[in-house]
């Protein structure tokens, strides 16, 4: 059963998620790439990835920028699922 992480929780984990920070009851990080096709192809990677994990993030893409909120809607905060989600991410971008 997934649960909702206290905000204690959130905080060490994101000690090991660079780049990770807290927005409101969500996950929020920026990943920069150096053009619009790398970012894409990052979401594109991520969007498979996510679709495996069952569990997908809250973005937006501006040209080289991709903006990211992971949270559990059925928790209504942030749960283990997001971390998951976010490491994901953070090894995918260094591939990239």
């Amino acid at each position: 059963m997934v649960r909702k992480l206290s905000k204690s929780e959130i905080e060490a984990a994101l000690a090991s998620l660079p780049g990770w920070d807290r927005d409101g009851e969500k996950l929020y990080r920026e990943f920069r790439f150096a053009d619009f096709p790398r970012a894409f192809g990052f979401m594109a990677a991520m969007a498979i990835r996510a679709e495996a994990m069952n569990h997908h993030p809250e973005w937006l893409n501006v040209h080289a920028n991709v903006k990211v909120w992971l949270t559990t809607h059925d928790v209504g905060g942030v749960s283990a699922r997001d971390l998951a989600l976010a490491q994901a991410m953070n090894d995918l971008h260094y591939e990239v």
